[in-house]
């Protein structure tokens, strides 16, 4: 892979070139221990830079959010933050690993790698309603904040940031995953998602170990013969029929399985018109569980269901399987070091949540194969509202969202700048995903 840099060397605002930065005396990433003094320089110049583009942020963040696209149909928004970086002097490599809607900017050389995670896309219909715009808001800016003190400060170390398409069910990051977008030694992979305010309690407005369930995804053809439903339905075999089984079975299934597990799913094409026997049917669904191995045991007994609806009927079975979704790991290090430096910019963040939450993301396959960080972080929302809801997307589209979402890009710029400054920091992490239980 190319390596790309950010080649600045304006002495009006401090900052230096790479190469300068390079060989400066003050290059850190070799002390044990860190002064206080060096962390408190960091933060105070990581805040500068990401104030100081606030208001330009705010722009990419609402422009983003209204103007939603689904899985890998992020043409715009992949423009929009490839030239938004270039804007900032960043060389932006478009339409990575295969991924026409993937990019990546880098900086650095040598030393420990971190990596930033931007999502962008929307779910059909209802546009933002997961807060994806906040994400690569907070993604990008995070990116910006911890490049540009790592290049003016000296430190050393290699900063990305990775535009993951396809969140929404399309397993962006899977496909990252497999095309070699995090094959270099990774001291960490980094992101955060909003979440609504009232899903915390006792004053905390974030949560830094995030924990979500494994999710198989796929398509479920069945396929039939048509006939006239009026004068000859006896030479007709209805994939509607085996549709609407199949979906009854599960529903049926679903007072088996443990309080943890979810199976949900819709049917996507059920036919044309009702005087012609329907000949195809498609269906698409989601089997949760808190771990693969017990979402590979739920998912046999799903397909039973599917079967047996097509035994039943006569149909024809077909599944388009899309990558599964791993549970997402909590790394400990991480979790507590994100926790101090929110705790730096006013914010009380939980460190960890035992109980996963019944959702999933691709980015728990990254945390299989990196050390990992997903956080979440507070916006205001209804009561009754959370995400993939309406009223969530309008939420994710406010003032009050875009600042909680600068917050914690400063929290995970100062966790990925740590990560690089502090080699116990580094290897603590990376005990917690070798030894993870």
């Amino acid at each position: 892979m190319k390596e790309t840099y950010l080649a600045i060397n304006d002495t009006s605002n401090g900052l230096l070139s790479n190469d300068t930065a390079k060989e400066t005396p003050t290059t850190r990433g070799t002390s044990k221990l860190l002064a206080e003094g060096e962390l408190a320089t960091a933060r105070e110049t990581v805040s500068a830079i990401i104030d100081e583009l606030d208001a330009k942020l705010h722009d990419l963040n609402k422009t983003i959010h209204s103007h939603p696209e689904t899985a890998y149909q992020e043409v715009f928004a992949h423009q929009t933050l490839t030239d938004f970086l270039g804007s900032q002097g960043f060389t932006v490599t478009p339409h990575t690993y295969g991924l026409d809607t993937s990019f990546e900017a880098e900086i650095g050389s040598g030393g420990r790698l971190i990596i930033y995670c931007a999502e962008y896309d929307a779910l059909p219909n209802i546009g933002h309603a997961c807060g994806h715009n906040l994400i690569a808001t907070a993604s990008v800016a995070a990116f910006i904040g911890a490049a540009k003190a790592a290049l003016k400060l000296g430190i050393a170390g290699r900063i990305r940031i990775l535009g993951t398409p396809a969140e929404e069910g399309g397993g962006g990051k899977a496909k990252l995953i497999d095309a070699g977008a995090f094959k270099d030694e990774i001291a960490a992979a980094i992101m955060a998602h909003p979440v609504p305010s009232h899903s915390y309690q006792d004053g905390y407005t974030g949560l830094a170990g995030f924990k979500l369930i494994a999710s198989h995804k796929l398509r479920v053809e069945f396929r039939g013969k048509s006939a006239h439903a009026g004068s000859e339905p006896w030479n007709g075999v209805n994939a509607l029929d085996a549709a609407v089984a199949a979906y009854n079975g599960v529903s049926m299934l679903r007072q088996q399985i443990h309080p943890d597990e979810r199976v949900h799913g819709v049917i996507e094409h059920g036919g044309t018109v009702p005087n012609v026997i329907t000949d195809y049917t498609r269906m698409n669904w989601n089997v949760r569980s808190p771990t693969v191995q017990r979402a590979d045991a739920l998912l046999v007994r799903v397909k039973d269901c599917f079967e047996a609806a097509a035994k039943a009927t006569g149909c024809t079975l077909n599944y388009i399987h899309s990558p599964t979704y791993a549970d997402l790991r909590a790394n400990k290090t991480l979790c507590q070091t994100y926790v101090e430096e929110m705790a730096q910019v006013g914010e009380k963040v939980k460190v960890m949540e035992y109980k996963p939450a019944t959702a999933s993301t691709d980015m728990g396959n990254v945390s299989y194969t990196v050390p990992s960080f997903h956080g979440g972080f507070a916006i205001p929302a209804p009561e009754d509202v959370t995400g993939h809801h309406p009223r969530f997307a309008e939420a994710a589209g406010t003032d009050a969202a875009h600042e909680a979402a600068i917050k914690c890009a400063k929290g995970m710029a100062m966790l990925g700048l740590r990560v690089l400054m502090d080699p116990e920091i580094a290897s603590n992490a990376r005990r917690d995903f070798e030894q993870f239980d």
